[in-house]
């Protein structure tokens, strides 16, 4: 686009810099018309996408992310697998507040909402390029959703679990989610927990990202310690993947 703008600035400009200034202002305002629209219409579109995704949501749903948040990200993605060999390091669900869908997640410092165009717009969604997946809980299991959204509301404020452990009145992404479902299942699991590894599988050693975060929060490192990721999650037998998009 930019390279375009400046072949109509060279034509209109270039050539005939020794015509009258109203001619200038003239192509100058042609050429400002025709960015506006295309600036427009990039917008438009990429904003079309992500409500056509937002449109299909409903509560309960499950949105699993692709943070991009650097090592600690990569270490969670290169020891976890999401549905289809897709790689997560963040989920979330669909809850209705105020009569609006909007997001509860364990993110930052503590378990807050978030508006669904800031959750995808998180992700760098435009028209080509989709990386939230959505996973919808089974027909069989839909009578679970009204109990589990209400909990979900309800841990609303509590902090953010930085040391990746169960059962201490504090909560990272899918430990949230695993809780919520939970307690709307008659407090027995919904999803399963499996053993977590903070080690690279090439070498079998820490990777060096949790080794500093952990050092930082003077705690051990919680390996095998029951636990639960986005990946597994996404690949439970409990749900269906509603939209499934390339990266």
């Amino acid at each position: 686009m930019v390279l375009f703008l400046e072949r109509i600035n060279f034509i209109f400009f270039g050539a005939q810099l020794k015509r009258k200034s109203r001619c200038v202002k003239f192509f100058g305002a042609i050429s400002l018309i025709l960015f506006m629209l295309l600036i427009s219409g990039c917008s438009n579109n990429d904003n079309t996408s992500i409500d056509s995704e937002i449109s299909k949501l409903k509560e309960g749903d499950l949105l699993f992310q692709d943070l991009n948040c650097g090592e600690l990200c990569d270490a969670i993605e290169a020891v976890t697998e999401g549905v289809n060999g897709k790689d997560f390091s963040h989920c979330a669900m669909v809850v209705k507040i105020n009569d609006s869908l909007q997001v509860v997640e364990a993110i930052g410092d503590k378990v807050q909402v978030t508006s669904l165009h800031k959750f995808f717009a998180r992700s760098g969604d435009t028209t080509t390029i989709q990386n939230i997946t959505i996973g919808r809980v089974l027909k069989k299991y839909q009578p679970l959703i009204a109990k589990a959204a209400m909990n979900a509301k309800a841990h609303i404020g509590e902090p953010y679990d930085d040391v990746f452990l169960m059962n201490n009145n504090s909560w990272y992404c899918s430990e949230l989610l695993y809780e919520v479902f939970k307690a709307a299942n008659d407090s027995k699991d919904f999803f399963a927990l499996n053993p977590m590894t903070f080690k690279d599988p090439k070498t079998n050693t820490f990777f060096p990202a949790w080794v500093d975060y952990y050092e930082q929060l003077n705690q051990e490192i919680p390996e095998g310690k029951p636990g639960i990721n986005p990946g597994l999650i996404s690949r439970s037998n409990k749900i269906e993947i509603v939209t499934v998009q390339p990266f």
